[in-house]
């Protein structure tokens, strides 16, 4: 697990750094009055609607709604993720990140890391291996067969690992110290019975593993004799996240200067076979399933996906896990889509037996869209032809609609859910299946779920009468009036809402009780660097979601002295309901009061 950065630092680098620089240096800025504009770097555009505030240390794009501070900018335009943008800003005021060691492990490695040129190093060391090591004729005989041409392998700089104990020790003429950073790359194996060291990688042909800036930082590699597994990756290292990268990215943004879609593949082959006919949008985990890690990555480069796999068991349970990552990033605009391949092939062999138009055709015409297959896979499992089918589908895909940011197609997908089962969505809320049963000494009347305050954050009942989470409608509220929040006595106690605005709601909290005169800038530009999910901008674009109300300040006091009650009554009842679980007896009093709050949650829900 990586390292956390103090938010201390993050603070002070913020202060440190000026965004007309930091931007400035990146895209072309005209001073505009006060501020400067541009073309927004983020969508097409012809007329400039893309503003940098150097006052209030922000940017924010009229047309497409992309804001945040210098940091968010620095991920976004360089693709980087939060801790490489954070080490690119020190780099640029000359300060070292102070990288605090988690309980899980070691801390993740500078950018600056030793590491990165010995891995280098050893991908050259596997490249000349192919052009002439002795044996060199097994991994030779294997990338022909496979169809691969000189200029691919060269493109992705593919290599042969000898077979041999210690051909990369040997090469590097390694001492005691130079192996143990051998060992630190994953690249040397010490015996934990002998403390005998040799090569990780060993008569296999290698795929090097590059990161989004072109630095090598792992391989994978496929067996040539009959050493098991087939297919051997790095382990996880100091600059190697196997759950964070996606293999062929590097590649994808070389080749493609304007990319609308990218293609997610399951292995290194089907990457390289269709890049080299052409089909240059390519990418694949790394023997991982595909994480909310990935498809965030992705959505930073693109607003679509389209994963590609085998029509078998396997390949559709790897897709159905890729869209219960995708859920909680499908914002408007935003498209995810399916395509699986016929039963015995995968994509390096049908684009060779059919050719790359016919293999174009199906991406365009086979592909289902993630509603359709989400849609489609869960009645085939629920059957919704009866009321219990109805009742069974109700209750396998309310679950995962909550997980969903809100939007349009979130309301849409209720309302396909309203008409497949009849249910309004009121209803289907109600029937959320609940984490820990409660015990038969409550009657199962009150025993309803509790619908945490975050969820859902858009209702769309039969009569079209919108309604808003609590913790939404109060973040909106508080980025456009921070100093209400000193008129709430005990907000400091909400440390745990849910959901997504509800975890927003509750970092603005801490930054305000720290530094109470933050203006909303301020406060907006702290807030990014939490914004993983984009929802932010979104909030921003929506004129009003408090209700009609003559005094919206009293809204927000009541709405959050409300969550405070809220999450201490849940508090309660998960301490009643651990105690039923553990075979407890409570007293009447526990009990009552443990119908009451079932209760209390009923009827606000």
């Amino acid at each position: 697990m990586a390292g956390l950065i103090p938010q201390s630092f993050i603070d002070d680098l913020l202060n440190r750094v000026d965004i007309i620089d930091v931007v400035g240096s990146r895209i072309s800025l005209k001073r505009s009055g006060k501020n400067y504009s541009a073309c927004c770097p983020f969508h097409n555009e012809k007329t400039p609607s893309f503003t940098v505030s150097p006052d209030k240390q922000f940017y924010y794009c009229f047309g497409c709604g992309a804001s945040g501070s210098a940091l968010g900018f620095v991920m976004e335009y360089d693709h980087l993720d939060f801790p490489q943008a954070v080490e690119v800003l020190a780099r640029q005021v000359g300060l070292d990140v102070p990288y605090e060691e988690n309980a899980g492990g070691a801390a993740r490695q500078s950018i600056e890391s030793p590491l990165y040129n010995l891995i280098l190093k050893a991908s050259e060391f596997y490249q000349q291996s192919l052009r002439t090591h002795s044996t060199k004729k097994m991994a030779v005989d294997y990338f022909k067969q496979r169809g691969l041409t000189g200029v691919i392998a060269r493109d992705f700089a593919l290599g042969f690992a000898p077979p041999g104990w210690d051909n990369l020790i040997k090469h590097f003429e390694a001492d005691d110290s130079q192996q143990k950073q051998l060992i630190d790359a994953g690249l040397v194996v010490e015996s934990a019975d002998t403390g005998k060291r040799y090569d990780r990688f060993r008569e296999r042909v290698m795929f090097p593993i590059r990161d989004v800036k072109g630095r090598v930082i792992a391989f994978g590699g496929r067996v040539l004799g009959d050493d098991k597994p087939k297919y051997l990756n790095s382990p996880e290292t100091p600059v190697f996240h196997k759950s964070e990268v996606l293999y062929g990215l590097y590649e994808v943004r070389k080749n493609n200067r304007h990319l609308d879609e990218i293609l997610v593949l399951e292995g290194y082959m089907d990457v390289i076979a269709l890049a080299q006919f052409g089909i240059t949008n390519g990418v694949a985990t790394l023997g991982t399933a595909t994480s909310e890690e990935h498809i965030k990555k992705l959505f930073r480069l693109v607003n679509n996906i389209l994963f590609c796999f085998d029509g078998d068991a396997a390949g559709r349970k790897a897709a159905w896990r890729a869209l219960e990552s995708a859920l909680p990033h499908l914002q408007d605009g935003r498209k995810v889509r399916f395509l699986f391949l016929p039963d015995g092939d995968d994509p390096d062999s049908l684009v060779r037996k059919e050719g790359v138009d016919a293999f174009k055709a199906r991406m365009s015409q086979q592909a289902q869209s993630l509603t359709d297959y989400f849609f489609n896979h869960l009645t085939e499992e629920a059957k919704p032809t009866s009321l219990e089918g109805k009742a069974h589908l109700a209750s396998i895909v309310t679950p995962l609609l909550t997980k969903m940011p809100s939007g349009g197609l979130k309301a849409l997908m209720y309302q396909k859910l309203e008409e497949l089962t009849g249910l309004d969505q009121q209803h289907l809320l109600a029937i959320k299946p609940v984490a820990s049963h409660v015990s038969q000494q409550v009657p199962a009347a009150t025993a309803a779920p509790f619908i945490p305050a975050d969820e859902p954050v858009l209702f769309v009942n039969k009569a079209k009468k919108v309604t808003i989470s609590p913790a939404m409608s109060a973040l909106h509220f508080l980025l456009q009036h921070p100093s209400s929040l000193q008129k709430v006595e005990g907000a400091e106690k909400l440390t745990e809402i849910p959901g997504i605005y509800g975890q927003l709601l509750s970092q603005a909290i801490i930054f305000l009780k720290k530094e109470p005169r933050l203006n909303r800038f301020q406060l907006l530009g702290k807030l990014s660097s939490y914004d993983k999910e984009g929802v932010l901008t979104t909030l921003l674009n929506k004129d009003q979601l408090v209700s009609d109300q003559n005094d919206l300040e009293k809204e927000f006091v009541d709405t959050i002295l409300m969550l405070i009650k809220q999450q201490s009554e849940l508090a309660k009842q998960n301490q009643l309901q651990e105690l039923l679980k553990k075979g407890n007896m409570l007293t009447d009093d526990e009990k009552d009061q443990l119908r009451y709050l079932l209760a209390a949650k009923t009827k606000n829900d």
